[in-house]
């Protein structure tokens, strides 16, 4: 199996981790919250990172994975702002309606499209940017229903939008600049994530839900489904550090729409939720933004003729001269090589 062959199995097999863990653990803490009534969200959440790191920490010492230790300011800014963009979003749902939140993550996509353009020069074709749009007004269609503003919320959600496109802008490039797997780089970040939720989490709960979480009443069925969503959140975080650095946090967005339309399929036939035509016209709208999102991805990631001609005039003229350097960096020996398949983009949103 070729190099190439074998990374895009390794991004399908995380995509397709990362949907299945991730619409499980909704449904867990849907129930959780909705039925059994632990309505802890932030703390919840502390609680998933450190069963993360625990769980990690033994992965470590049964050497599954190598530790790489790296720049640990790089590590602690990454970690605290990873813990802080968790905390907003959930300080954005309590003081907006369920519609504006909505819109608050619809937003994350264009925001993460423009600080990807100003600050790292990375270009997304017209027709990308038509299916984005696509895909986000299905979204919209099927999520969006009320739209009620207030000074508070917005600025929240403002921050909010800011910090998780920053945040996890840093997951793909410190995995690229460092080195370092998405194993790696979530090992040594979940101590600071978690450590900061630990400590503001029971204080943002209370704000928000008038409840103490140390005085809730724990019994054996909401232990079981507070150990059941820490255990599935380990594949979650996985998942979502093994997607970002494998494709790009455009991507990882995508991905995240298309597990909102899945989460309200799967409320409508388990949970027997209210379902209605619009949402159904919205979900709709959503999958063929996707389709076309990936469609489009592939389709630019095929070389494009004049790079093929370009290359096979490179291979010609190596035939002639014994040390001719090709553009990545190759060098070309005087024997004649068969000629290698063309170098895909490093535009890791390509291979989505």
């Amino acid at each position: 199996m070729g190099e190439g062959q074998g990374f895009q199995l390794g991004t399908v097999g995380a995509l397709s981790l990362s949907v299945i863990s991730s619409v499980s653990i909704v449904i867990c803490n849907k129930a959780l919250i909705s039925t059994l009534g632990f309505t802890f969200a932030t703390t919840l959440t502390s609680w998933h990172l450190l069963v993360t790191f625990c769980s990690l920490h033994v992965a470590l010492c049964m050497k599954l994975f190598e530790h790489k230790p790296f720049d640990s300011r790089a590590v602690m800014g990454f970690g605290v702002l990873n813990g802080i963009s968790i905390g907003l979003l959930n300080l954005s749902l309590g003081f907006n309606s369920v519609g504006f939140y909505q819109m608050t993550k619809l937003a994350i996509i264009p925001c993460t499209v423009l600080l990807e353009t100003l600050f790292f020069s990375k270009q997304f074709s017209k027709k990308v940017r038509f299916a984005l749009t696509i895909l986000l007004l299905g979204v919209g269609i099927a999520t969006v229903t009320d739209l009620q503003l207030n000074l508070m919320g917005s600025i929240l959600s403002l921050f909010a939008i800011i910090t998780t496109c920053v945040a996890q802008i840093m997951t793909n490039t410190i995995q690229k600049k460092f080195k370092v797997s998405s194993t790696q780089l979530l090992y040594q970040s979940c101590p600071y994530q978690a450590l900061i939720l630990f400590i503001v989490g029971p204080f943002l709960d209370a704000l928000l839900t008038n409840q103490n979480v140390f005085a809730f009443k724990y019994t054996p069925q909401v232990l079981a489904f507070i150990v059941l969503s820490c255990l599935i959140s380990v594949s979650v975080n996985f998942s979502t550090f093994l997607v970002i650095g494998k494709t790009s946090p455009v991507t990882y967005q995508v991905l995240g729409h298309l597990k909102t339309c899945l989460v309200l399929a799967f409320g409508y036939v388990l949970l027997h939720d209210p379902f209605s035509w619009r949402n159904i016209l919205g979900i709709l709208i959503a999958v063929v933004g996707m389709v076309l999102y990936s469609y489009f991805c592939m389709r630019d990631a095929q070389p494009k003729p004049v790079e093929a001609s370009t290359q096979f005039s490179q291979n010609k003229d190596s035939e002639n001269d014994p040390l001719i350097s090709v553009e990545n960096g190759t060098n070309v020996s005087n024997e004649v090589s068969p000629q290698k398949p063309p170098v895909w983009s490093s535009d890791k949103d390509l291979h989505a």
